[in-house]
């Protein structure tokens, strides 16, 4: 009889179990990429928020601590990009796929390829899964409105088999996911596996200190909350006092905040200024945003650095998914992998044969 967890997703990716760990900017770090490939799932390091040397440096972190294949995640339009795609092609070897947004056009897509490296796009609506099929990619992420940082408002159940009638094809479902049952329905909508963000971040190897994470399992649903006023654009977070007071924030405070940190990223990334106009207006020519909104996008990175690497729960940002109100343990990835296994397989037992499991599993 064939294994349900082997998937189109795990013959592809070269995992273990269709599970994939997405990329988190400073908590998907090399340890936590190790970890989940270690257990038997596909990790993606998160590149968009480092430099091309810190990015060269991850990478091979994260080779010398597993021989399995992982991903690196990227963003078109962070400054020293063209030097990360080089970097990502030189490690081909064990560089399984890559993850973006809606920035690489064909040319980049086909140079991936070409490398015999994955294009898997996150997605978050019907319309942007079938541009990037059009430009080539091999699989899509589908995230629905529950899922962390930026965010749609059509849920998972709802987008999940739009996407999956409307493109052809291997679609991952994410938004909302965080067990084997999850899993298991997931597989039963016609997807090839889960992504999974928040589920990850609340694990021992994620990069976020304790206080952090603690905060996470602490919060309930009612403590989590979509705002637009971080960038113009709908994004989840865990309701915090820095939240509360971006809300309260007038149109000249959120200029003068994303002038702040638009500095401060260009310190940390030693760009220079014709560097971050040109992220700027790639943003808004390729990433469907204002100038303001691209003004005020360089706002939420140092924001979030400030919560899940400073470790300052009041004054950072907390993404999150809305799943974060529903967990309340911090397992770690083999712990985690393993029961989302073990329970997906008894759900879909219970499936094909519910006269012999009809228990609750």
């Amino acid at each position: 009889m064939a294994d349900p967890l082997v998937t189109p997703l795990t013959r592809l990716l070269g995992c273990t179990y269709p599970i994939v760990q997405t990329a988190m900017g400073w908590v998907s770090t090399a340890p936590l990429v190790i970890a989940t490939t270690k257990a038997g799932a596909f990790g993606f390091l998160a590149a968009a928020v480092m430099t091309p040397a810190e990015a060269r440096l991850a990478i091979a972190e994260v080779r010398r601590g597993t021989d399995k294949p992982f991903g690196v995640n990227f963003h078109s339009f962070q400054p020293g990009a063209a030097e990360i795609v080089d970097i990502i092609i030189e490690n081909a070897a064990q560089i399984r796929a890559v993850s973006f947004g809606r920035g690489p056009d064909a040319k980049m897509i086909a140079r991936f390829k070409n490398a015999g490296i994955l294009c898997m796009p996150t997605v978050g609506a019907v319309k942007h899964a079938q541009k990037m099929v059009q430009l080539g990619v091999d699989i899509v992420t589908v995230q629905g409105g529950e899922g962390g940082g930026h965010t749609g408002s059509v849920p998972t159940t709802v987008l999940l088999p739009q996407v999956l009638d409307a493109v052809q094809v291997p679609v991952v479902a994410a938004g909302g996911f965080s067990d084997g049952r999850g899993l298991a329905a997931a597989l039963a909508f016609g997807a090839v596996g889960i992504a999974m963000g928040t589920r990850f971040l609340m694990t021992r190897e994620s990069a976020p200190p304790e206080g952090i994470k603690a905060r996470y399992v602490e919060a309930g649903t009612d403590d989590i909350y979509v705002s637009t006023k971080v960038d113009g654009l709908p994004q989840r977070m865990i309701r915090n006092q820095a939240l509360d007071k971006i809300e309260r924030s007038s149109g000249i405070g959120l200029w003068i905040r994303a002038m702040e940190s638009g500095l401060q990223m260009k310190k940390q990334t030693n760009a220079s200024y014709a560097d971050m106009l040109r992220s700027a207006k790639g943003m808004t020519s390729h990433g469907g945003l204002s100038l303001p909104q691209a003004m005020m996008a360089a706002a939420a990175p140092m924001l979030i650095q400030r919560a899940v690497v400073s470790g300052d729960a009041d004054g950072g940002l907390m993404a999150t998914g809305l799943v974060a109100g529903a967990i309340e343990d911090l397992p770690s990835c083999a712990e985690l992998i393993d029961g989302i296994v073990a329970r997906a397989r008894a759900r879909l037992a219970a499936i094909a044969s519910p006269l012999e499991h009809s228990g609750t599993v």
